[in-house]
């Protein structure tokens, strides 16, 4: 078994730079979790105290049964692959796989075995006896990953392994470790800035800001439903629009109202419930780029509210567009088809106010409706 856990992970260089605090999870044997969060968040710090590489300053992690704080890093059956490949350049693809095994004095003929069946695997075999600098970045990662393989842990590390590699070949990478996830039954934890590699890799998402974690969930989860207004403009791309309204129950209809914009609310029981603790107060109202029509494109009956937007910028993104809009100064990026085709500057649109977010200005925390 290769659950990890993390009770009450603490890391400290000084009393005035902690890197990560508070951190408890369970990670499920099997499992494929992605680290995820801004440079500097300490995703990459807790990866490297499960490896040994970092010391722990409080707390305890456990890999399976075994409590590893004091373990030295080649005794806890754990794998890493990271950003820079970290070959060695004056070995060849084969002696590079091979180290760790012949370290581990493991006979000459299963380390030939183990290596030209992942070799083979991972599309690899023609490079064996390459070295490195005669490698592409691809290749290159191929075989990182290759030695990782090899030595059969219980456990992989990723740190950011696709950071250096091109839009077209990240893509393909991607694709090619969740395959191996699935083909070798390992627990796989994966850092990331970049929360696309995230949403397409993983199982659950741990998602950290300033040495926290913000939010445990699996990735529609965290997309639907962020327990926090870091969280949700954090997921997605682009980023989630954010307005600060003020609730307004007229007649018993419910409003967000900002300046010139007004938006009509569903007369729902969980917009009642919200109006309970909100009403005439300043909230955080949010909807994604996706949920916005424009009025070329189709406006459902339920999307009553139109509001009149000027089209500061257009970036065309193939099957969609990106509209980066002005409405009196309040900035807001719409996501739609690129068939809308839009050919002047002043538009109509629509918000669909089932799909709105709402979040405490103060605390920032999801208002749950």
């Amino acid at each position: 078994m290769a659950n990890i856990t993390f009770n009450n992970i603490v890391k400290k260089y000084d009393e005035t730079n902690i890197a990560v605090e508070n951190f408890n999870l369970e990670i499920r044997d099997k499992e494929f979790i992605v680290l995820v969060g801004p440079s500097g968040c300490g995703k990459s710090t807790t990866l490297r105290m499960i490896a040994g590489l970092e010391s722990i300053t409080e707390g305890e992690i456990f890999i399976g049964d075994k409590l590893v704080n004091n373990v030295a890093p080649r005794d806890r059956d754990i794998a890493m692959v990271f950003q820079s490949y970290a070959l060695y350049p004056h070995m060849t693809v084969y002696k590079n796989m091979a180290f760790g095994l012949e370290m581990k004095k493991v006979p000459k003929d299963e380390i030939h075995k183990k290596i030209t069946e992942v070799a083979k695997t991972l599309d690899i075999e023609e490079l064996l006896y390459r070295k490195p600098k005669q490698l592409s970045g691809g290749q290159c990662q191929r075989v990182a990953l290759g030695r990782a393989i090899v030595r059969n842990p219980s456990v992989f590390l990723l740190d950011e392994p696709l950071s250096n590699l091109d839009a077209k070949l990240r893509t393909q990478m991607r694709a090619e470790i969740i395959k191996l996830h699935k083909t070798l039954g390992t627990t796989f934890l994966y850092v990331t800035h970049d929360q696309t590699e995230a949403m397409t890799m993983a199982d659950r998402i741990v998602l950290m800001k300033d040495g926290l974690i913000q939010q445990v969930d699996t990735p529609m989860n965290l997309y639907n439903n962020p327990c926090n207004l870091f969280v949700a403009e954090f997921m997605g791309s682009p980023k989630m629009n954010t307005l600060e309204v003020t609730l307004i129950n007229n007649s018993n209809n419910f409003y967000a109202k900002l300046n010139c914009i007004t938006i009509k609310l569903p007369n729902t029981d969980k917009i009642k419930s919200l109006f309970n603790n909100y009403a005439n107060k300043s909230i955080i109202l949010g909807f994604r780029p996706e949920d916005i029509y424009i009025e070329n494109n189709t406006i459902k009956d339920s999307l009553s509210n139109i509001i009149s937007t000027k089209v500061d910028i257009t970036e065309l993104m193939g099957s969609e567009s990106y509209l980066y809009l002005d409405c009196n100064g309040n900035k807001l990026i719409a996501k739609v088809p690129s068939s809308a085709d839009i050919k002047s500057e002043q538009i109509n649109i629509a918000i669909d106010t089932s799909k709105l977010h709402f979040f405490d200005k103060d605390t920032e925390e999801r208002i749950n409706t």
